[in-house]
């Protein structure tokens, strides 16, 4: 019987990540500043690997979508919590089938994720596969500061130009993401508070923990050291 569900697992994830993190790191760099990039850079790194699955599994995606467009026309929000509640069993939480789930039912919100031909898909899909180098590196800076001194490169050259690149270009293709999204006129049909949820504050996630990394990844470059995980 399965004890797991999708939300408890991602959820698992993140409490597992984020206290194994605490547990490792100098104690001086538990501050606001490295919690929230390590807890951003985690739950990326879990859509990262959807974002895969995305582009792996698009036409199952496609077939998926129609079918639960079909079912829960109108009741879209119950086809979200559908997917959330969904059980999971040991063997299941690595298959990206079932997790492929995820686009099929965002998809009834926003369509073009169905779409191998959308800006959505292609943002997405390149976040997957661009982000998870340069965000583990950021985590290494701020768990593992000393181990990047050894490496024949500057540590705060490193970080701050990978880093900083990589959360300009979450931002940005969040916000052309929204462009694309409003101009396009994808939200009708669903309530205010639906498109404020599934659609805005999901996203927006991608735009304020950016933010927070630029700055981060700037004061680096500029003072040539991890001192802005530890202030």
């Amino acid at each position: 019987m399965a004890i797991l569900n999708v939300a408890k697992a991602m959820g698992l994830w993140l409490v597992i990540t984020m206290m194994a993190s605490i547990y490792l790191m100098p104690p001086k760099n538990i501050t606001a500043t490295s919690l929230s990039i390590l807890f951003f850079n985690y739950l990326n790194l879990l859509i990262s690997l959807c974002e895969q699955v995305l582009g792996r599994h698009i036409t199952l995606i496609k077939a998926d979508y129609l079918e639960l467009k079909e079912r829960y026309k109108g009741k879209e929000f119950s086809a979200c919590i559908a997917f959330l509640t969904m059980p999971l069993n040991a063997s299941e939480v690595f298959d990206g089938r079932l997790w492929s789930k995820m686009w099929s039912t965002y998809s009834l919100y926003d369509p073009s994720y169905q779409n191998h031909e959308s800006f959505g898909f292609f943002i997405d899909v390149g976040n997957g596969w661009t982000t998870i180098i340069p965000t583990s590196i950021v985590n290494c800076a701020i768990i593992f500061p000393r181990a990047l001194s050894t490496l024949s490169v500057e540590p705060s050259l490193l970080v701050g130009c990978s880093g900083l690149c990589t959360y300009w270009q979450m931002m940005y293709g969040a916000l052309i993401y929204y462009l694309s999204y409003f101009f396009n006129k994808r939200y009708q049909g669903k309530s205010n508070i639906e498109i404020a949820g599934f659609v805005g504050f999901s996203n927006s996630l991608w735009v304020i923990f950016p933010m927070v990394g630029i700055s981060a990844c700037v004061q680096i470059l500029a003072d040539k050291n991890f001192d802005v995980f530890s202030n």
